[in-house]
Order: C-alpha cells, then structure tokens, then sequence
C-alpha cells in the first residue's frame, strides 16, 4: 500500500517559470543603503544604551 504524502509539500516543490531577476536601479540602491544604515546606528545605539 503506498503512502499518502501531505498535501503541503507541493507548495516547496521547484516552479517550472522561474523569475528572472533585474538589478537594483542606482535610486533602488540608495534607498536600500540608506535602510541599512539606519538600522547600524540604531543598533549601536541601543547596544551602547545596554551596555553602559
């Protein structure tokens, strides 16, 4: 008798289209940088505040 398996795991299965990724556009990047940034300071911030 064979074994029924799960529904769910179908969803983890390869799709046959895959999407072709584009690069960042040079605005794209600033504002990923500009997030980046952003979370170091506040990170430095707070791991200052709990560490003094």
């Amino acid at each position: 008798m064979l074994i029924k398996l799960n529904p769910f795991l179908h969803v983890f299965a390869r799709r046959k289209e895959e999407k072709a990724e584009r690069p960042l556009s040079r605005k794209e990047w600033i504002n990923v940088d500009r997030i980046v940034m952003i979370i170091l300071i506040l990170a430095v911030i707070i791991g200052a505040v709990i560490f003094s």
